[in-house]
């Protein structure tokens, strides 16, 4: 079961000893993202939950994307980049998948979602 919560910490310290298989933590390259992100990935390490593995999200340059992996050393760090064919699919009320399987997000998503899938025995 995959599940989006709501941002924030809020759910983390709500979970008990229950191990998932992994907890994304989404960060788009502002400040305040990267803080909260940090205090949620602590918070999974620190309750032993599973993978944690950071998004950085909506990344526009090597800029954004190293101050999301400074603020996460050691982490997995995987990015996403802003990408206009994500707003046009969300505007015409389309899948991004559907509607633009080649756009550079899409395939970032494609490739996060393949390494979360268990692998066919």
């Amino acid at each position: 079961m995959i599940a989006d919560l709501e941002a924030g910490i809020g759910t983390l310290t709500r979970l008990d000893d229950q191990r998932v298989d992994a907890v994304l933590v989404v960060v788009e390259p502002t400040p305040k993202s990267i803080e909260v992100g940090t205090r949620a990935a602590q918070l999974a390490k620190e309750k032993s939950l599973g993978r944690v593995v950071v998004v950085a999200s909506r990344v526009r340059d090597d800029d954004d994307l190293a101050a999301i992996q400074s603020a996460f050393p050691g982490q997995e760090v995987v990015a996403v980049p802003d990408d206009p064919a994500i707003v046009e699919a969300d505007r015409n009320g389309a899948a991004p998948l559907d509607a633009h399987p080649d756009a550079p997000a899409v395939k970032a998503l494609v490739k996060l979602a393949q390494s979360l899938a268990p692998s066919a025995a």
